[in-house]
């Protein structure tokens, strides 16, 4: 067999990064880090987990939190379900495992949010058990070292590279060479032009013996992203604003948003916001003066939302659509967790505010 573990473990050993959650006592530290580092950039989760870690240091705490607490802390770190299948699965550990995070996979896998990958990492990392994992990484480099032609994002692919993962296990290291080929894919195995000079494998890799580690791994083709425009509707009373809480299944659920929607075909700004405020809310509104223009851009389509002042215009609002509704000052809204977006039409809220410089009716 190709000796993998000996070459990749001796490089570990002197080029492992120095990450928070690493040689840490509780195997829910370790769980916290997987959970964030799903489609999530190492570099972007440290703070997010040292902040986590210092406000739900034990699964006990998190379990006891609030989901809209769960939220705020989150906030901006995206991919809002993770945070919100963590909060179940820590209620779950405390009620059914006395607190204790399992270490089998089988037990692993029946809490929220945990799959195939994050069961393997905590077992293997937190626990010691030789079990593989396969995140993104690891596939990247599985695909290279091996010339896996069969896309790694399909089922036919994904097979071949567990089954890769699983065979070069070395016994009882399976934690540190798991996050060994995790640490070379991420600072030397990159997608675009890898480092393989500075590569403990290349000696052994198939892809880089015949000049094909750029194509390497092949996926299936990405269909093109969609662009949506929306609304938004700033909606004040009293010098207070009104947010709508997203129901909690799909995109950013139980997050609170300023309410609107997506323009249809030959509408108006002004008209889409009309429409959605009274299909949302059963409410008429006065739409006043712009507030802004807001891009953002998530996995599967980009948006271009355009924000405006609005005034209540007798109706009183009622959550057709929404969780909850909140009348909210601009001291306040920090305390609402909300998606990027809503965020920084908050903050300018807030700021505008105390500089008094808000745009008059």
């Amino acid at each position: 067999m190709i000796p993998l573990s000996d070459n990749l473990l001796r490089w570990y050993s002197t080029h492992a990064r120095a990450l928070p959650w690493r040689d840490h006592p509780n195997p829910y530290a370790v769980w916290v880090a997987e959970i964030m580092l799903q489609q999530t950039r190492v570099e972007t989760v440290i703070p997010y987990f040292e902040r986590w870690m210092r406000r739900f240091s034990t699964v006990h705490d998190l379990a006891a939190a609030s989901e809209q607490e769960v939220l705020t802390v989150w906030e901006g770190l995206g991919y809002y379900s993770r945070a919100r299948n963590l909060h179940r699965a820590a209620q779950i550990v405390v009620c059914e495992h006395g607190g204790e995070l399992p270490s089998d996979i089988p037990t692993l896998r029946r809490l929220p949010g945990i799959g195939r990958y994050t069961a393997g990492a905590i077992a293997s990392i937190a626990y010691g058990l030789d079990e593989p994992t396969l995140d993104g990484n690891l596939r990247r480099v599985f695909a290279r070292l091996f010339d896996v032609h069969e896309p790694a994002d399909l089922s036919v692919g994904e097979k071949i590279l567990w089954k890769l993962a699983a065979e070069h296990l070395p016994h009882g290291r399976a934690g540190d060479y798991n996050q060994a080929i995790m640490d070379l894919g991420a600072t030397v195995c990159t997608p675009h032009a890898p480092d393989c000079a500075a590569c403990p494998l290349s000696g052994l890799c198939l892809a880089y013996a015949l000049g094909v580690r750029e194509e390497r791994p092949v996926l299936k083709p990405k269909p093109a992203t969609p662009h949506h425009t929306v609304t938004a509707a700033i909606i004040e009373r009293d010098g207070k604003y009104l947010l709508a809480r997203r129901p909690q299944k799909g995109l950013l659920g139980g997050l609170w948003e300023f309410p609107g929607g997506k323009v249809e075909a030959g509408e108006s700004l002004e008209s889409a916001l009309h429409r959605e405020i009274h299909a949302e809310l059963g409410m008429a509104i006065r739409v006043g003066a712009p507030f802004g223009i807001y891009r953002h851009a998530y996995t599967h389509f980009r948006f271009t939302l355009h924000a405006f002042l609005c005034y209540p215009n007798g109706d009183e609002p009622r959550a057709l659509e929404a969780g909850e509704l909140s009348w909210v000052s601009p001291s306040e809204l920090s305390a609402y967790p909300m998606g990027k977006v809503d965020r920084q039409i908050a903050r300018r809220l807030a700021t505008d505010t105390l500089t008094g410089t808000r745009k008059n009716r």
